[in-house]
């Protein structure tokens, strides 16, 4: 008897402190700072100091800035989001074939994207560069790695729809981009005429898994308890973030396009994604490549197999 009072209240206080630590981890991740100090390096970067001070005190997450600018002829514009007012970028050529909306990932912005929009200008496609909420010149500091990022696809969707309701509406989205596009069209009814989606992450869950891998750290029960609390502290029950059920939904044709060396999202789960596709598919896995711009090793495959995609399923 004696024993039992330390042993419960020593198990009660590692509890405690597991759930504060992971709250505080979970609003760093979903909250950006608008102190100007450099961003956390990524995991595999860190030394072995470094990953313990990182997991005590959280990571320096300050908010995306866009620092170059498109060399083609733009506009900047607002469009009107459920999260807020967002910024992007619009370049609109005459004759067009269609319409691209592209989408950047985690901690990203719309400069990131600017090669991309290039080459579908290239391709005779007018583009749309969208800041998410909380990143670039959008309002806000809030990111939910693809769940609310869904509506600002959706609402980008609709401001190409309705400036070229006879021509064909793109999506291309990468990381939390690629989810935030699969969950727009899944949950929210968009219908794109084709998607192009880059290493997108399988669940919420793995994603963060993988993360604490990284680290070289258990993930059980810290990576669960994290997801837990980012959910709660945004509104949404992230264990629902799923790739593979909103790809059940998705009627689109989609082309899935993924780096064989990614540290960050699975074999495994890229090849569930597309399985679960619902529409015509097609996907390009690149050697050598991780969770990376593909064009930069492999500009003419990548530019290729978009442009045969685009030219099958989204033509005037």
């Amino acid at each position: 008897m004696k024993l039992r009072f330390p042993l419960t209240a020593g198990a009660l206080f590692l509890f405690a402190s597991a759930n504060v630590l992971a709250f505080c981890h979970a609003w760093n991740f979903t909250h950006f700072s608008t102190e100007l100090k450099p961003r956390t390096d990524q995991p595999e970067e860190l030394s072995r100091f470094d990953r313990l001070k990182v997991l005590l005190t959280g990571v320096e997450n300050p908010k995306p800035v866009n620092q170059i600018y498109p060399a083609f002829p733009y506009e900047t514009i607002e469009l009107a989001s459920p999260n807020g007012r967002l910024e992007a970028w619009y370049s609109a050529l005459p004759e067009a074939k269609g319409c691209v909306a592209l989408f950047h990932g985690y901690t990203g912005n719309k400069d990131k994207l600017l090669t991309e929009a290039d080459n579908f200008r290239q391709l005779g496609y007018s583009v749309l560069l969208v800041d998410f909420a909380g990143n670039g010149g959008s309002d806000g500091n809030q990111c939910t790695v693809g769940y609310r990022e869904a509506f600002d696809v959706a609402a980008a969707f609709h401001f190409l729809h309705q400036q070229t309701p006879t021509t064909p509406v793109c999506l291309y989205g990468i990381s939390m981009g690629a989810v935030a596009i699969l969950r727009a069209q899944s949950e929210l009814g968009i219908k794109p005429t084709a998607s192009i989606i880059e290493c997108p992450y399988g669940s919420l869950l793995e994603t963060t898994q993988i993360r604490f891998h990284s680290m070289g750290v258990p993930d059980f029960p810290l990576a669960n308890l994290l997801v837990f609390w980012g959910g709660v502290q945004n509104g949404f029950w992230p264990f629902k973030m799923n790739s593979r059920e909103f790809a059940r939904r998705v009627t689109a044709p989609t082309l899935l396009l993924y780096g064989l060396d990614d540290a960050r999202v699975t074999r495994q789960e890229t090849d569930e994604i597309f399985d679960a596709l619902g529409g015509p598919k097609d996907r390009h896995y690149f050697v050598g490549v991780g969770h990376e711009p593909y064009h930069v090793l492999y500009p003419k495959v990548w530019r290729d197999r978009i442009n045969g995609f685009l030219g099958q399923y989204a033509t005037l």
